[in-house]
């Protein structure tokens, strides 16, 4: 969590300092992401808010997106990470939205993703989507890895 705080602070200086805000989506992460930008102090003045979308349930309650919303997505997927990262920042009106979907492990999704994958993506001021393949069942590291990928993106995308 340590790795995961110390990038969060870099982020959280970035977005404090350019009178920035953010709000998250994350599912395979478990709400790593969240939990990360909020242990830094002054999280209030940046972070407007999160969810943990890991079902189907979740996407349809948490971030208004119905089951035909969904037509010609597929969760785990890059243009589903993008309409998450998107879709947080428009219902919160943040500068900028994250988001990360995929399969922590220790087996794949029953959309044919193997563990360890995930896509992220960063809506805002700049708007990036990846892809990461960590090539392990490890859930809780595949997690931790998913996390510090997105608050990476994130940094990455500040900084641009």
């Amino acid at each position: 969590m340590k790795e995961l705080v110390g990038i969060a602070e870099q982020v959280a200086a970035k977005l404090i300092a350019r009178n920035e805000t953010i709000a998250v989506a994350e599912s395979s992460a478990g709400g790593l992401i969240s939990a990360s930008l909020l242990a830094v102090p002054g999280a209030s003045a940046y972070y407007l808010g999160g969810a943990v979308v890991y079902t189907r349930d979740a996407r349809r309650v948490l971030m208004d997106i119905s089951d035909e919303g969904m037509k010609g997505f597929r969760s785990s997927s890059e243009p589903y990470a993008r309409l998450l990262a998107e879709q947080m920042r428009s219902r919160f009106g943040t500068v900028w939205g994250l988001s990360e979907t995929g399969a922590a492990g220790p087996t794949g999704n029953r959309y044919g993703d193997a563990a360890g994958h995930s896509c992220m993506a960063v809506a805002g001021g700049a708007s990036e989507v990846i892809t990461l393949e960590t090539g392990s069942n490890d859930r809780l590291a595949n997690m931790q890895a998913f996390a510090g990928t997105a608050l990476k993106l994130l940094l990455k995308n500040l900084e641009g």
